[in-house]
């Protein structure tokens, strides 16, 4: 997408979306320049023919083209337009389904990519505050569309001029008026270049100030902060900062307008001197006997038209090359490569306890970091049973996770799923293989139905199943629309808000509900009491009877339900096996731990 002229892979893919987009657009501004060289034809030939020879029928029939010719180009014009709006909405529409479609399937080390994240609000950023971007380029291309037309149909209407001219026979004015005129649009095109650029850079500066008020606002807007803003009266604090950056944004807008302003004087000068010269011409010819009176009007036009396309020919172009970064941007978010789905290899279907893992010496940084996160990871994952994962916080235990779940690649190393390379196999498919509850799961402003299943349809009695085991049932019961009810109020006023533990239930009832072989469970109880926590856990050994569980818990009653712990420090795999060995091993980190937490709840229940 990126090898030719951006502009033109912008185009080609803003084509794919809809193709009678340009077509229409070219008939539209057709029909729209068409309308004011038509009556300017028509007032030229009207006006001559009432100072030569007065012929009504002839004035009559040019009176009535006028009038019907109005009309139908009126008609057509609202068709055309009305079209145009239709097709605009539709490339909108899918470009950003494409948009949209392209993050949810970026792979997941580009989606925490720093970089990536940076370019992606870059570009929303562009096209919603100051028309960057793609948006530009289309305004851009209309105006080309506009100016190429008007040029085509001033062309025809001073033809006529050209001929007359000619006809009259050829003087050393004319190439005095030509080298004038050449030398005013000369200067005029150099100098819109040297404009384009100085305000390209004052506007960039006022877009700027625009994306930092821009973002205090959604701060503002969020409403999960309303609760800190009361509380810890931060209203002060975000209007100062807010009128800091209205202030530089109001100060960085009248330099703009102060610099347009004076970079337009010497354009509107010579815009008036084109046009002077434009009309001494022509009235020169008019009293020779060359032109007729009305051709004052066509010939003038004609000329200024063309003068004035000129210029903005390279207007145009101007903005279209201060616009090429941000075109760049655009097209270079949907060629960012998706590494992780290259596998063929099917997954084979089996259940849970006949599938197991291994880590072969694995180890992994972040990509533009140096320091190791894991080093040299050797395990191998029993299926059907159940496994702890426990350390200190920066221990490495979510990133294992992560690499288990293939979100990330090993940095050395492999890891292997029944003996074959996990990168061998289809991605998604392998996927499909776990449910996990993470950490910092999500939950959207869809109906509980939809939140559990991950789906627009779903099995509510399935639903309903796995919200019990979860230990939401009985908040479900006092929920008057059931499982329709929305969750939050992003999309529905009778949304619920649901407590942090609350929604922990529903991210593991929707674990439960995708049944799939392995069940990871990161931090699962981190917003439960300790008797919900219990009751999860207790429910969870029945629950996934046959099912491979990895729990990573800051609590280590967790790890009492588990047939093997592994402790994390460092980066490393330090002590593995279960707590009954474990917890024998004065020496070891996970008696370290263990006691710590003791010494915790003993001196809470003293």
């Amino acid at each position: 997408m990126s090898k030719c002229n951006p502009n033109i892979s912008a185009l080609k893919l803003l084509h794919s979306f809809c193709p009678s987009y340009f077509p229409v657009l070219v008939a539209k501004s057709f029909f729209n320049k068409l309308s004011p060289y038509f009556n300017l034809y028509l007032s030229a030939e009207i006006v001559n023919e009432i100072v030569k020879t007065l012929d009504k029928e002839r004035l009559i029939v040019l009176v009535i083209i006028t009038i019907v010719g109005n009309f139908t180009i009126a008609v057509i014009r609202g068709i055309l337009n009305r079209v145009f709006g239709h097709c605009d909405t539709l490339l909108n529409q899918r470009e950003a389904a494409f948009y949209n479609r392209k993050t949810l399937t970026l792979d997941y080390n580009d989606l925490e990519n720093t970089e990536v994240r940076q370019l992606r609000r870059k570009i929303t950023e562009s096209a919603m505050i100051d028309n960057h971007g793609r948006q530009l380029l289309l305004f851009a291309i209309e105006e080309l569309v506009n100016i190429t037309i008007s040029v085509v149909l001033a062309l025809i209407l001073g033809l006529e001029m050209f001929v007359l001219m000619f006809a009259s026979g050829f003087s050393w004015y004319h190439i005095m008026y030509a080298i004038v005129i050449i030398a005013l649009i000369v200067f005029n095109v150099w100098y819109s270049f040297r404009a384009e650029d100085k305000i390209g850079d004052v506007s960039q500066q006022v877009s700027q100030t625009m994306i930092d008020e821009n973002r205090i606002d959604e701060a503002v807007d969020c409403y999960n902060m309303g609760k800190d803003v009361r509380l810890y009266r931060q209203d002060k604090i975000i209007m100062k900062i807010k009128n800091y950056a209205f202030d530089l944004h109001k100060k960085a807008f009248r330099i703009m307008e102060s610099k347009c302003y004076r970079i337009n004087i010497p354009l509107n000068i010579t815009g008036i001197l084109l046009q002077a010269i434009i009309y001494i011409f022509v009235c020169i010819y008019v009293l020779l006997g060359v032109f007729g009176v009305g051709s004052i009007i066509k010939y003038v036009g004609f000329v200024e038209t063309i003068t004035e396309s000129i210029t903005s020919y390279f207007k145009v172009f101007a903005r279209i090359k201060y616009n090429n970064p941000f075109v760049k941007d655009y097209l270079a978010y949907f060629d960012i490569p998706q590494k992780m789905d290259k596998g063929t290899l099917t997954i084979p279907k089996h259940n849970g306890n006949e599938y197991y893992i291994e880590f072969r010496d694995v180890s992994f940084r972040y990509p533009n970091t140096e320091a190791y996160v894991l080093r040299h990871i050797n395990i191998r994952f029993k299926a059907g049973e159940k496994f702890a994962v426990v350390g200190q916080n920066g221990s490495g235990k979510t990133t294992f996770i992560k690499l288990l779940c293939r979100l990330y690649d090993p940095t050395e190393g492999e890891i292997l799923l029944n003996g074959v390379n996990i990168q061998r196999y289809n991605y998604n498919e392998y996927l499909s293989i776990f449910s996990v509850v993470f950490q910092d799961f999500k939950l959207f402003s869809f109906s509980l139905g939809q939140n559990v299943a991950s789906a627009l349809r779903y099995d509510a009695e399935k639903v309903i199943d796995c919200l019990n085991q979860a230990g939401f049932g009985k908040r479900l019961e006092t929920m008057s629309n059931g499982l329709e009810t929305s969750l939050y109020k992003d999309f529905e006023e009778d949304g619920i808000e649901i407590s942090g533990g609350e929604a922990q239930k529903i991210a593991l009832a929707r674990a439960l509900y995708k049944n799939a072989p392995f069940i990871i469970l990161d931090e699962p109880t981190a917003a439960l009491d300790p008797i919900s926590e219990y009751e999860i856990y207790t429910k969870f050994n029945d629950i996934a009877d046959n099912k491979t569980v990895i729990y990573i818990s800051h609590r280590l009653a967790s790890c009492r339900f588990c047939d093997m712990i592994m402790v994390f420090d460092d980066g490393s795999i330090v002590q593995a096996g279960t707590h009954d060995e474990l917890v024998l091993n004065e020496q070891g980190k996970y008696y370290q731990l263990w006691n710590a937490q003791a010494k915790y709840y003993n001196s809470e229940n003293a």
